[in-house]
């Protein structure tokens, strides 16, 4: 019997490659997430969209989860329903009751059904800047200073579902990706280095508004990781960073340039880089979850710009 697992924010980006990833290796996830656009979903499975189990829902509500989880039978939960950072600014009560109160509501789920398992996305965000360029990059134990209410929010997730485990033996990880780059990346702070690939795609000219250094994950090597967590049912209350490569964004757009130009796109003078670096640092340590989940993949920059840049221009080619 396949396992079912709910998904929630499923409509966003990561939740998008969670479920294509479940319905792939034949598991059935159950989509808990507010009506929405599903294009996301659809350019990732095309048709198959219409099979899956879609739970119209708001993470704000404990008694519509909790129903959805009972009623499914999901075991566990992959948690990534959540306001990106310009949302959690321009409505920072909005953002901590989606944020922070929905994050407590799955934790609460979890220890009422008995659940085997949650994994939920925090964010490298819970880090304030580097004091200095040469800093070493921050493990799972360094100081957290954010910067926005979104890592202030983040942050206070980690240290719930601590409280969850202590008090009530309640299962979790949680994961600090930090940029995330892939088909269906469109919206929040660091989504700037995916719409300018897919502006290249269509011939446009766009300016990614950061620039400095940043970490660079790929979307399917970090729907990978949020499964291989889940999966595991490991006791505690783990944070782990989950890191891709670290570059500048001037070196990620020279390697963009240079796959546009191997699979016959135009990419001169399309892409320009503006605006301060992030407030996050440039790299973090990830070593722990490398050592501890050495099986997740981890896509170079080249071949996952490759598969990005390739993925784009299938849809566009679909859609003329």
């Amino acid at each position: 019997m396949n396992e079912r697992y709910i998904v929630t924010g499923a409509l966003g980006c990561i939740g998008a490659w969670v479920t294509q990833q479940l319905v792939l290796r034949g598991d059935v996830p159950v989509i808990f997430d507010l009506p929405g656009d599903r294009r996301r979903l659809r350019e990732l499975l095309g048709e198959r969209v219409e099979d899956l189990v879609f739970v119209d829902g708001d993470i704000s509500d404990l008694a519509a989860l909790e129903r959805a989880v009972a009623e499914h039978g999901a075991k566990k939960i992959v948690h990534l329903a959540g306001l990106q950072v310009p949302f959690c600014k321009a409505d920072p009560a909005r953002g901590a009751l989606v944020n922070v109160v929905g994050t407590i509501h799955v934790l609460e789920v979890a220890k009422r059904l008995r659940l085997d398992g949650v994994v939920y996305a925090s964010s490298a965000a819970v880090y304030g800047p580097p004091e200095d360029s040469e800093d070493a990059p921050p493990d799972e134990g360094g100081a957290l200073v954010p910067t926005t209410h979104y890592g202030v929010f983040k942050r206070a997730n980690e240290d719930n579902a601590r409280i969850y485990w202590q008090d009530d033996s309640v299962r979790s990880v949680g994961l600090r990706p930090l940029t995330v780059y892939g088909v269906g990346r469109d919206q929040g702070l660091t989504s700037g280095p995916t719409t300018a690939m897919r502006a290249l795609v269509r011939g446009e000219a766009t300016t990614i508004a950061f620039s400095g250094s940043t970490d660079f994950l790929y979307v399917a090597d970090c729907a990978a990781a949020f499964l291989a967590c889940v999966d595991a049912g490991r006791s505690g209350a783990t944070v782990y960073n989950l890191a891709g490569h670290s570059t500048t964004v001037q070196a990620f757009v020279d390697i963009v340039m240079q796959v546009a130009e191997e699979l016959g796109i135009d990419a001169r003078d399309k892409i320009k880089i503006a605006g301060n670096a992030l407030p996050i640092p440039g790299a973090i340590d990830a070593s722990a979850f490398e050592r501890d989940y050495p099986e997740v993949p981890r896509t170079t920059l080249e071949d996952g710009i490759r598969e990005t840049l390739m993925r784009f221009r299938a849809l566009e080619a679909a859609h003329a």
